[in-house]
């Protein structure tokens, strides 16, 4: 059964291998334009800063290059149901540097299309087991990001010898290269 977090609470993940699901809803937008969200990942060492440019994970870097974390592609439009974008991760492939796997859901060219998560609704990400599809954790993004373009969903971090989820759901006015400025 899936645990449904709220925004700071933590829970332990158990499994080795897992995805991590993204979804959301772009309101009817007034800025003419459609919306293009996009996930990225940022794998990190102790030092909260990115290992290096190949654990930048996202749509023009799907792998990282011990294939732990894996990027299922670019959803251009987030029609639909479910899941938007996809992240598989295999904690059994990680590379024993990593510290942490952070977040991040962009919208594409927000400052020129005059967009922010405050037309986006539904937004949640959720973590599951790929072979039964169970959801092990859950965790729906409530706050209103009236100006922000980029929110940070959530973080794997391992604490002694453990792999734990956090529900971030915070927000950061810019885009993804503040994201990039700060675990550079």
């Amino acid at each position: 059964m899936a645990i449904n977090l709220q925004k700071g609470q933590r829970q332990t993940i158990n499994a080795p291998k897992f995805v991590i699901g993204l979804g959301w809803d772009a309101n009817a937008s007034s800025t003419g334009t459609s919306f293009d969200l996009d996930a990225s990942i940022f794998v990190m060492g102790d030092n909260k800063k990115i290992l290096s440019d190949q654990h930048f994970i996202f749509y023009n870097n799907l792998v990282t290059p011990d294939g732990s974390v894996e990027h299922t592609g670019d959803n251009l439009t987030g029609d639909g149901g479910g899941d938007d974008e996809q992240v598989k991760i295999d904690l059994s492939k990680i590379d024993s540097k990593v510290a942490e796997i952070c977040i991040v859901v962009t919208i594409h060219d927000a400052e020129a299309r005059r967009q922010n998560f405050g037309q986006v609704r539904n937004s949640f990400v959720r973590i599951f087991d790929p072979v039964t599809n169970e959801v092990l954790l859950k965790y729906e993004l409530e706050e209103d990001f009236s100006i922000e373009t980029a929110v940070e969903f959530g973080r794997i971090y391992k604490r002694n010898d453990e792999w734990k989820f956090e529900a971030v759901g915070v927000g950061m006015k810019g885009g993804l290269q503040d994201y990039l400025n700060k675990y550079n």
